[in-house]
């Protein structure tokens, strides 16, 4: 909504606090043992999420080469892309609110060898609202998980011989699977 319209900026709500599921799952989308690279927006839920996943991920046995955060609004978050991708790590996780987020990954996609499909993200880096400010193409192949623990990837799902449109050039795959889920043997 533009400012002079008298609501709210959409863009500027921060994201929702992290789950134990959406954490869970994130981490079951991840190679055991791999090191990571762990980016967040600077508000108060992207910092606690990116705190909760490098201390599981490390209890779990995997390295966090870096923690990288970066602001909402920046004229080109260029030194927190060089800074996001040095360390080459197996994978990236990203915890931020869409505006910051969708200006990074435009910055990590234009200047660095960042590669979506080697990320996972909190639920709000998959948000309609992300892939829309972040832009076509930009976030395809990120994959991540929503609150309640299903998985989620990002583009990869329209039929070839379907034009793009506004609604599936930003298409997103909600997985059912739950894999922080147990389920019980079938009774005989």
């Amino acid at each position: 909504m533009p400012p002079d319209a008298g609501g709210p900026d959409p863009a500027a709500t921060p994201p929702a606090p992290h789950t134990a599921a959406e954490l869970g799952a994130l981490a079951g989308l991840l190679p055991r043992f791999g090191s990571v690279v762990i980016g967040h927006g600077r508000d108060e839920a992207s910092v606690a999420a990116a705190r909760a996943f490098a201390e599981r991920w490390q209890a779990g046995g995997g390295t966090v080469l870096d923690v990288v955060d970066w602001p909402e609004e920046a004229a080109s978050w260029l030194r927190q892309s060089r800074r996001f991708t040095a360390p080459a790590p197996d994978a990236w996780v990203v915890a931020a609110g869409p505006r910051g987020w969708a200006g990074m990954s435009r910055r990590l996609r234009h200047s660095t060898d960042w590669d979506p499909s080697r990320t996972v993200g909190f639920a709000s880096t998959g948000s309609a609202l992300a892939l829309t400010l972040a832009g076509p193409g930009t976030l395809d192949g990120l994959r991540g998980a929503t609150p309640d623990g299903r998985t989620w990837q990002v583009g990869g799902d329209d039929d070839p011989g379907e034009a793009p449109s506004p609604t599936t050039a930003h298409r997103t795959r909600i997985s059912s699977s739950n894999p922080t889920a147990t389920t019980s043997p079938p009774e005989p």
